[in-house]
């Protein structure tokens, strides 16, 4: 047993509440919980509890067992010394104050219904499945669970602005320095992530703001990758070899630290060439790019800002020197679709906070335009029940997969809770 499930028992008073009684033989009315508390301090704050007929106010603090109170060094903490009732599983030792005054306390072991522990235990049992609740997913209310999808949207929102504004902080708060970063890191997809970020990372952004003809963006980009040498024999490579030489004499930069990109297990329009070339032209086309990005809302809008394409070269070329059936290398809706889901969305999420503006009706609009992201959590989800249709409900299930279902926290989780609180409303 873990104690957030003495939490979830206290805060929901999944126990026996008439003729309550404490270890000390008083009798116990429960008034109010109390306000749970995430941080450090007592678990519950401002509850209110009459004890004997006496009523009190303060905090309350809960543990698997009595002792824990020593063993977590609380009587030597004045945190704890507004504590008015000690809840616990079991009773195993006298907790005082320090003036040497006996805390009530009261133990749950005999109080609370044998069957909430027993679906507890279910839940919680240690067996290969994909999420503790597999089994009873399907059974929860989707009211609640599209709520809980669009809260755990917003929470994945929030931990991806802390990484934006760490970025921020090293980018001495230029945004569209940032910016810059994070698209690099997107166009690079899974594969090329951490290689296109570690371009954009060896290039001051200075540099790519003076690199204003598309030739020299695209010799900037593609020479940082390591991608040019070699290419005497092809007319194309050899003039952006000539011209990265150039620039790098001419800004004093490097390439030292940057990933090289891969090809393996990647389709053509995926190659690094093609994804490099049309982020060179999107610099290239788009001045203040940033700015744009901000003031507009709508998906459209975003398919029409994002509405480039690859050098001329790449028509005919997926590699230098190797020519292929010619076709227009366009960024694709499905591609903007991701830049909006992984850079576009959060960024502007992060810049409104910055400013201290509320923009969540314009993020929800924006994220449910969307159509979900197709890989296998997923799938998975949609297996289990029909739910993930936009791609505000597909990053609010991985965020519920990724921080909830892995780490075991179905007691901090809506479908966890109405899973209990189904099962007692049963009795």
């Amino acid at each position: 047993m873990k104690e957030d499930f003495l939490h979830y028992v206290w805060k929901f008073q999944k126990f026996t509440t008439t003729q309550l009684h404490s270890t000390q033989g008083e009798l116990v009315n429960v008034i109010s919980v109390g306000m749970h508390n995430h941080n450090s301090g007592p678990d519950f704050f401002n509850a209110k509890i009459s004890i004997d007929g006496q009523l009190w106010a303060g905090n309350v603090e809960i543990h698997l067992k009595a002792s824990d109170w020593y063993a977590h060094h609380h009587e030597k903490d004045t945190a704890y010394d507004s504590v008015i009732l000690h809840v616990v599983w079991e009773q195993d030792a006298e907790v005082f104050t320090k003036d040497n005054a006996s805390i009530p306390t009261i133990e749950l072991k005999n109080c609370v219904d044998t069957k909430i522990l027993t679906r507890y235990k279910e839940l919680f049992a240690k067996k290969q499945r994909w999420i503790p609740c597999d089994n009873q997913f399907s059974q929860v209310d989707s009211f609640i669970l599209t709520n809980w999808l669009e809260r755990l949207y917003f929470e994945r929102l929030q931990q991806k602005s802390e990484l934006i504004l760490k970025e921020l902080a090293t980018s001495n708060n230029h945004w569209e320095a940032v910016l810059f970063k994070l698209l690099a890191k997107n166009f690079g997809l899974k594969v090329n992530g951490d290689s296109f970020y570690s371009i954009a990372q060896s290039i001051d952004f200075s540099v790519v703001k003076k690199c204003v003809q598309p030739l020299d963006l695209e010799a900037l980009l593609m020479g940082q990758a390591g991608l040019l040498a070699g290419h005497n024999e092809d007319g194309y490579g050899k003039k952006l070899q000539q011209t990265y030489m150039y620039l790098c004499h001419k800004f004093n930069i490097s390439n030292t630290e940057v990933v090289v990109p891969k090809y393996f297990r990647l389709r053509p329009p995926n190659f690094p060439t093609i994804r490099l070339s049309q982020l060179a032209m999107l610099y290239a086309n788009q001045k203040h790019l940033f700015s744009k990005i901000i003031s507009i809302s709508e998906k459209n809008d975003f398919y029409t800002l994002f509405d480039v394409s690859a050098s001329t070269y790449w028509d005919a070329h997926y590699n230098f020197g190797t020519v292929s059936s010619k076709r227009k290398k366009k960024l694709t809706k499905t591609f903007i679709d991701l830049l909006l889901i992984n850079t576009i969305i959060p960024l502007k999420f992060c810049y409104a906070s910055y400013l201290k503006k509320d923009i969540s009706e314009e993020i929800i609009r924006l994220a449910t335009s969307i159509a979900k992201e197709q890989n296998t959590i997923i799938k998975k989800f949609n297996a289990l029940m029909p739910i993930a249709e936009t791609a505000l409900q597909s990053q609010g299930l991985l965020q519920l997969k990724n921080q909830y279902c892995d780490q075991i926290q179905c007691l901090q989780c809506a479908v966890g809770t109405s899973i209990l609180n189904k099962q007692s409303e049963e009795f």
